[in-house]
């Protein structure tokens, strides 16, 4: 079982033709991912690859493709309508990998899709997702690292995610699910929607949850599994060292305030009965112990 992508996945990618959308578009055909359709206004009826049909438009992709899932690499001022126009097309799983996409048009997104209360999007500035039991990648992550198991993985942070994949599969330990959320101050599913859906999905026994200072999703993340959520998390926050009022990497990386300090996320991730992984370095030793103690 997985989350979010699977064998069923039919994917249309927004941007097919240009050159990181169709070098990650690659990527995830090799992988075994069912990319279906491209779109790339003006480029409608050529073929990427001599295989995948590329579209005006998404509605046209969905009409004729079946796609039901979007992976987004279109260029930031235009992002957001990419993301508008594939909820509005019907796609109930968008995946939007464009970083640098403005506030202000990420909050029109968001009411946007008020109005759509079936579409997931996740990201943007995030590396999508992946389930390795299904085959499936739907992303900028590195396949090869990946091993089917029963660990969720979410994380807001592209790179560890990557560091954490990679010492859980060296260590034997594989994933259910690896879901990058991103770091913008605006983005779609957040902690809690993902810890919802590993909890109704019977594979996944286990989470490794990695945050970073800014906002307050980590105590929101903490709160839900302090009241609901019973399986074990080992969870890791980014940022311990950082200065408050300096954006450190991702948008949504600013300590503005005392809950926005890696401190007060650890805290209270720690009182949730999380086990708490003290450094990068030690990701894969904590869950590897943390599954131990607790699954046996």
């Amino acid at each position: 079982m997985s989350i979010l992508v699977d064998r069923d996945t039919r994917l249309v990618v927004q941007g097919i033709t240009g050159r990181e959308g169709g070098f990650h578009a690659r990527r995830c055909m090799d992988y075994g991912t069912k990319v279906v359709a491209g779109v790339t206004p003006g480029r409608g009826g050529t073929t990427f690859e001599n295989k995948v049909p590329v579209f005006n438009t998404v509605e046209q992709a969905v009409r004729q493709t079946g796609a039901n899932t979007s992976l987004i690499f279109v260029p930031s001022p235009f992002a957001a309508d990419a993301v508008a126009e594939a909820a509005d097309a019907g796609i109930e799983t968008v995946l939007c990998i464009t970083e640098g996409i403005p506030v202000h048009d990420m909050v029109r997104v968001a009411r946007h899709l008020e109005r759509r209360p079936k579409v997931r999007l996740v990201g943007p500035n995030c590396p999508g997702a992946i389930s390795p039991g299904e085959q499936c990648k739907v992303g900028i992550m590195p396949g090869h690292i990946h091993k089917p198991g029963r660990v969720g993985v979410v994380s807001r942070s592209g790179t560890l995610t990557y560091e954490a994949v990679g010492q859980l599969t060296a260590l034997g330990i594989g994933q259910s699910t690896c879901v990058g959320i991103g770091g913008d101050p605006i983005t779609g599913l957040t902690f809690v929607d993902v810890l919802k859906m590993f909890r109704e999905d019977p594979e996944t026994e286990a989470v490794v949850l990695i945050g970073e200072i800014g906002g307050t999703k980590e105590q929101e993340a903490a709160e839900y599994i302090r009241k609901e959520f019973k399986k074990p998390v080992a969870a890791f926050i980014v940022g311990a060292t950082a200065p408050p009022g300096k954006r450190m990497g991702h948008a949504g990386a600013i300590i503005t305030g005392k809950a926005a300090t890696a401190a007060a996320k650890v805290e209270a991730l720690r009182g949730a009965g999380c086990a708490i992984i003290p450094s990068p370095a030690d990701i894969g030793a904590t869950t590897q112990q943390m599954l131990r103690e607790r699954l046996g």
